[in-house]
């Protein structure tokens, strides 16, 4: 069982311009008092065939760690275009929400990203080079894939040093009726709703 447990997650600001700051008032509960700060990690994935694309948009430490529920706005700034291939701007893309404990990833919660022109006629004709400051983002909040990794959560307890389970003991949410995905990895895939 879970020391920590994401009680809700709202993205607020959407749909936004690209060039918008990306903002999620993220709610939590600790269940057990933890000794080291949980580590929250927003990432923009770029390319569903090449990770090298992805952008750590924002890192942040939080604590301290007691038992109750807590609240807060994780604010990242957006993606910079100029590390994303153009072909891959327009289109259905992935954000990565991540939350660790002592360096051991615990929960992801992946949203599909939607951009698009702002603007009928450019999405019919679109411009050989994208215009980045016409493209909006649609989070599709209503479809987020939540991804549990066991973790130990109290190493300074364990006297054989041992570690949490592997990865391949993944527990995966099914959210709104999907089927759950048999890797975590597979997140980076294209989303066949567009």
């Amino acid at each position: 069982m879970s020391a920590v447990n994401i009680t809700n997650v709202a993205v607020l600001d959407n749909p936004a311009p690209f060039l918008s700051p990306f903002q999620f008032e993220i709610s939590y509960e600790c269940l057990d008092a933890l000794q080291d700060d949980l580590e929250w990690k927003l990432t923009y994935v770029g390319s569903a065939e090449d990770d090298t694309y992805d952008q750590l948009l924002e890192s942040v430490f939080v604590g301290p760690v007691n038992v109750g529920k807590y609240r807060f706005v994780l604010q990242a700034e957006p993606p910079e275009p100029s590390k994303i291939r153009e072909e891959d701007i327009i289109g259905v893309t992935v954000l990565l929400l991540t939350c660790s404990y002592a360096g051991q990833e615990f929960i992801r919660v992946g949203y599909y990203v939607n951009n698009d022109y702002d603007d009928e006629k450019l999405k019919e004709e679109p411009p050989q080079k994208v215009l980045i400051d016409r493209v909006q983002r649609n989070i599709l909040v209503d479809k987020p894939r939540v991804t549990k990794f066991p973790i130990n959560f109290h190493p300074e307890n364990d006297e054989n040093g041992e570690q949490a389970p592997p990865p391949d003991n993944t527990e995966e949410e099914n959210v709104l009726g999907e089927e759950p995905v048999s890797s975590p990895n597979q997140c980076n895939e294209k989303s066949p709703h567009t």
